[in-house]
């Protein structure tokens, strides 16, 4: 190149002639300025969606706005090192013609293609936000698939929004004027093996770092994130928008099953089946009650000896001894279910009375759909709400969607004051301290409160404080032993707060997200998979016995909202299990299975088909079909299982599980 060269520093050399050109002595250099000149964009492209639709977010004043930009970055990296895989692939090969012209040429080139893609869906969902109120994800291609003048709409949505169409040329340009001033230079070397033995060592590093922010970092505990993490950046849910980007949503949704819209019934027939929206008429006043909720790790039915009485012939052993005297003076079901059986099932089902149907809501398409949980519900009661985890900040995604359904504060391995000592090297805090801190937090919150917790002791690798280690019996699994050690635990918290000026107006409620591994056959079978404790708890009150019927996990925020007299419309897809009135039923699905639990039976349909219809009650283990026996039955427990299928996933496509 002809000009007047400038050495800046060692490897970096500048070209003065009609244009500026840097040549880097570094590939790597040159990879990551590229990166951040993307990320750069992107967080403008993102600035300037928020200003297109200002509109849509009136809460969001200069500090939120800040945290939500902050916050973006996140998943810009994610969507970066994604979409530009193949760039990056061609910057990291360990080979020098890396440095020729042509092939600089072909990478700048699908760098540029790739930053385009990406700003130009950005831009496209300035004004398609506008419409469904939250960021585009995969089934938006199904939306258009069958438009016949798509290219003609696309031109006259340009036309029409030409402010969006210039600012995403004007981004696409600066992108490649800027990505056009830097371009690398092979590095003079003296040591050939030195040389090649650090490009070498530069895949790995290249190759975790990568892994991180595709993730969205290195915690053991943190899942790949997806688009509800984003409410972990934002204190208003609604300004989520603000922190994702158009690639990342539909990135995370692709290939995940789109809901599809089923007609079984029309309005009027589908208003006797199923409805879920909800109109109180309460005797009383409300009841400004405080409300805790148990979440326990892994806790199924089968474990504890509350519920095994006369199962082995008598000889069962409990690993609950603290909790089946609590259950013992609580109110309980004869059968009581998950509604999902991984942990990010449990807390849109206990919280949000919104079960998973085959995705988990949390990671689904409709995971920044608006919704009302028992905390933001109770908010407008003048409640104070907080959720607890001992994992680290971000596990499961569970402080986003603690945001999502309105709570106030989140407490996670971050806020708690312990030492390192309390930290049991895999998932968490161990559930002694974690729940001491629950409890001693608890003794400070404004009354009323609603409060809920998440143990994780009793989760793989299965292990107890190492003081503890001879205390908890062996079993037959090993989960047993942590069962003990977390039951203990729990002990330990009723006993720090059974003295407490608040304790007598609480309403505890005990549950446990999943079942684990089965050890008799009474539960090797889909009753058995899904079975936990369902249990209502409030000292010096008549909630006591073992009702007859079925109860879920959806079943909990309805419930408590009809024990509080609370007099608010709102969307539930569970029951009210303290009217008489109702028919308890449950459901919950496993892969393409659905199964639907009612009046001592279960019947499970595969592609809208009934395969079985058994009876739970008599037949424990599963031996006996009854789903040509028993037609009338068959034909009723069908219907019910396709009204909660059509209004549950037509809910979820409109966006419309809130009371409006």
């Amino acid at each position: 190149m002809s000009g007047e060269q400038v050495t800046l520093f060692y490897g970096l050399k500048t070209v003065m002639n009609k244009k500026v050109t840097f040549t880097i002595r570094s590939i790597h250099a040159v990879l990551i300025y590229r990166f951040i000149l993307l990320l750069l964009l992107l967080s403008l492209s993102r600035l300037g969606f928020y200003v297109f639709n200002r509109s849509m977010f009136p809460g969001m004043d200069a500090a939120e706005l800040i945290k939500a930009l902050r916050g973006g970055i996140v998943f810009d990296l994610s969507a970066s090192v994604y979409y530009g895989m193949l760039f990056i692939l061609l910057h990291s090969v360990p080979f020098d013609f890396r440095y020729s012209r042509i092939y600089d040429r072909i990478a700048k080139w699908i760098f540029f293609i790739t930053g385009f893609v990406m700003l130009a869906m950005n831009g496209c969902d300035y004004v398609y936000y506008r419409f469904l109120g939250k960021r585009a994800t995969a089934d938006v291609f199904g939306t258009f698939r069958n438009e016949s003048n798509l290219a003609k709409l696309f031109v006259r949505f340009m036309a029409d929004y030409w402010q969006v169409t210039l600012f995403t040329i004007f981004l696409f340009l600066l992108l490649v004027w800027l990505g056009n001033r830097v371009r690398p230079e092979k590095p003079r070397h003296g040591n050939k093996i030195a040389y090649h033995t650090f490009n070498l060592l530069m895949l790995p590093v290249i190759v975790f770092l990568v892994i991180g922010a595709a993730r969205g970092g290195y915690k053991h505990s943190t899942r790949p994130i997806t688009i509800s993490n984003a409410a972990r950046y934002v204190s208003d849910p609604g300004n989520v928008g603000v922190v994702l980007n158009t690639p990342f949503s539909i990135l995370r949704t692709w290939g995940k099953k789109e809901l599809v819209r089923y007609e079984f019934f029309n309005e009027e027939q589908l208003e006797k089946i199923y409805n879920p929206h909800y109109k109180p008429e309460p005797s009383g006043a409300f009841r400004r009650l405080n409300v805790v909720i148990l979440i326990l790790e892994s806790f199924g039915r089968e474990y504890i000896g509350f519920y095994n009485s006369n199962n082995l012939n008598g000889e069962y052993k409990s690993y609950t001894p603290f909790l089946d005297s609590l259950l013992s003076e609580s109110l309980t079901f004869d059968v009581s279910l998950a509604n999902g059986n991984k942990s990010i099932d449990a807390m849109p089902s206990i919280i949000a009375s919104l079960p998973s149907l085959q995705t988990p809501y949390i990671i689904s398409h409709y995971a920044n759909n608006a919704i009302n949980g028992l905390p933001s519900l109770l908010k407008k009661k003048g409640y104070y709400t907080a959720f607890f985890h001992g994992a680290p900040n971000g596990s499961m995604g569970f402080d986003a969607f603690a945001r999502m359904a309105g709570f106030d504060d989140y407490y996670g391995k971050n806020e708690y004051p312990g030492g390192k000592e309390d930290f049991d090297g895999m998932w968490g805090l161990w559930d002694e301290p974690f729940l001491q801190f629950f409890a001693e937090r608890l003794n400070h919150f404004p009354q009323p409160f609603l409060a809920s917790v998440f143990t994780i002791s009793s989760h793989h690798p299965f292990e107890v404080p190492r003081e503890y280690r001879d205390r908890f019996p062996e079993g037959p699994v090993p989960i047993c032993k942590t069962i003990s050690y977390s039951d203990f635990a729990l002990k330990r918290f009723f006993n720090a707060v059974k003295d407490k000026p608040w304790f007598d107006s609480t309403l505890f409620v005990i549950t446990a997200d999943h079942t684990n591994e089965i050890i008799s056959k009474e539960y090797q079978n889909t009753l058995g998979h899904f079975s936990v404790p369902v249990a209502f708890f409030m000292n010096k009150s008549n909630l006591r016995g073992k009702k007859a019927g079925i109860a879920q996990q959806i079943d909990i925020m309805p419930s408590v909202l009809s024990f509080l007299n609370y007099d608010g419309e709102f969307i539930a897809f569970g029951n009210d299990l303290f009217r008489s009135n109702t028919e308890p039923f449950a459901f919950n699905t496993i892969g393409n299975n659905y199964y639907l639990y009612m009046d001592n039976f279960l019947l499970e349909m595969i592609d809208n088909r009934s395969k079985r219809l058994i009876n739970f009650k008599t037949d424990r283990y599963f031996d006996n079909n009854l789903v040509e026996q028993m037609p009338e039955l068959r034909k009723k427990m069908e219907d019910k299982l396709r009204a909660v299928i059509q209004v549950y996933n037509r809910r979820l496509l409109d966006n419309d599980l809130v009371v409006r």
